[in-house]
């Protein structure tokens, strides 16, 4: 066996020691709550899922189907190209004009431009606005596609601390940077709460900086029509420039960047990730106009408000059960979005917790580190729209039943 195996294979060996191995699942019906589900064990079961980005339960609506079968009888399959080359189709071109529109009273003169995927997204914004004359301020629990942006840009990288606006001020005051970048999350997207925006864009305006604001989990569920953080603090600016993810709570796939029309025109002409990718298929592109439709439509409103409700309503049932369980170390992050981290601490007391549920029925996934801190090993417990009451008081059962038994064995 050769010594990159040997190597490989220890490399495995010590993930699986610290709980962290991580297994593929294989769904074998559409995305929604209860769904067919073949585990590791290769046995197919339904599920009650929580572990889904589907907020507002559009990835298996009956018309973004109808719309996605439409864009294919129109457009075909594949785009062909890259969108420079021969890929930006109508339906592409319609997509970028609604964001932009969408965007307009928060962004003077937005452009919207698509990407495959918000980790693309994400990588061409940082890695193109972020050169050798630029300091890029990254929040310490940005995603993943941030901090590698941070780490392929030219750019100085200085990390500030979470939702820390002084520490913050003080290190763009501190900065002799030609230009400057503040870049976080909106919806933090393993503890579920939003970043102080409105404090972060009056920093932006004080000190010169660009405001990059990756917006996947708000993007639909926040706001009153659904259009995201911008909305739901009703800011405007031309500092700003808004990541989205068209993966999530728009039920499809692909990703957006809207800023200032100049931004955009530097991102066409210098992002690699979108210079030198294959652009989206068009029959999704079609789709996505009605999945826009379906979010701003009263039927998006409702859902929103639904979901609301079952936030508020796990939240109080998780509260309840901790105190009548004062010996476990759980604790519930505070969130007001439909990511509801419940923090349980060590990795292997985590998976035990997300197996003992998923014997009962439910996929809750365990989230250990590197995505979360060390020691903060949680269940990340989402919330979709065609969630039911039954469903979650489901859930607060088995998480009952889980936290009487571990205290049990712990005691």
């Amino acid at each position: 066996m050769s010594s990159l195996i040997d190597h490989l294979q220890a490399k495995l060996g010590a993930l699986a020691a610290q709980d962290l191995t991580r297994f593929l699942r294989e769904a074998e019906s559409p995305t929604a709550p209860h769904q067919i589900v073949r585990g590791a064990d290769g046995v197919a079961r339904e599920l009650l899922m929580f572990c889904s980005n589907d907020y507002l339960g559009l990835a298996a609506h009956p018309r973004i189907a109808e719309a996605l079968a439409e864009g294919a009888r129109i457009y075909g399959g594949g785009s062909g190209a890259s969108p420079l080359v021969s890929g930006h189709s109508v339906a592409h071109a319609r997509v970028a004009e609604t964001l932009a529109d969408w965007f307009a009273p928060h962004i003077p003169q937005a452009r919207a431009l698509g990407f495959c995927t918000g980790y693309m997204a994400n990588l061409a914004v940082v890695t193109a606005l972020g050169d050798a004359d630029t300091e890029i301020f990254s929040e310490a629990l940005n995603h993943a596609s941030l901090i590698d942006g941070t780490r392929l840009a030219k750019a100085k990288v200085t990390r500030y601390g979470h939702a820390d606006v002084d520490q913050l001020e003080a290190l763009l005051y501190a900065s002799p940077a030609k230009l400057k970048l503040i870049v976080t999350d909106a919806v933090f997207s393993m503890d579920g709460d939003i970043a102080p925006l409105p404090q972060l864009l009056a920093l932006a305006e004080r000190h010169d900086a660009w405001l990059i604001v990756d917006d996947a989990h708000g993007f639909g569920v926040l706001g009153e029509n659904g259009r995201g953080s911008l909305e739901h603090f009703d800011l405007r600016s031309e500092r700003l420039i808004v990541v989205g993810t068209l993966g999530k709570a728009a039920g499809l796939a692909g990703a957006f960047v809207v800023a200032h029309s100049t931004v955009t025109e530097y991102l066409l002409q210098s992002a690699r990730n979108y210079i030198f990718s294959t652009a989206s298929p068009p029959a999704v592109e079609h789709a996505l106009l009605t999945s826009f439709d379906l979010i701003e439509s009263e039927l998006g409103k409702q859902r929103r408000q639904h979901l609301r409700e079952l936030q508020q309503r796990l939240s109080i049932g998780i509260e309840k059960l901790l105190k009548r369980q004062p010996g476990l170390a759980w604790r519930l992050a505070p969130s007001s979005t439909p990511v509801r981290p419940l923090i349980v601490g060590g990795n292997a007391q985590v998976m035990e917790l997300a197996a003992r549920l998923e014997r009962q029925g439910l996929r809750v996934p365990g989230i250990r580190p590197p995505t979360v801190r060390k020691g903060e090993a949680r269940l990340r417990i989402t919330l979709c729209a065609t969630h039911t009451e039954a469903d979650v008081d489901r859930l607060l059962a088995a998480l009952e039943a889980a936290a009487a038994d571990m205290a049990r064995i712990s005691a």
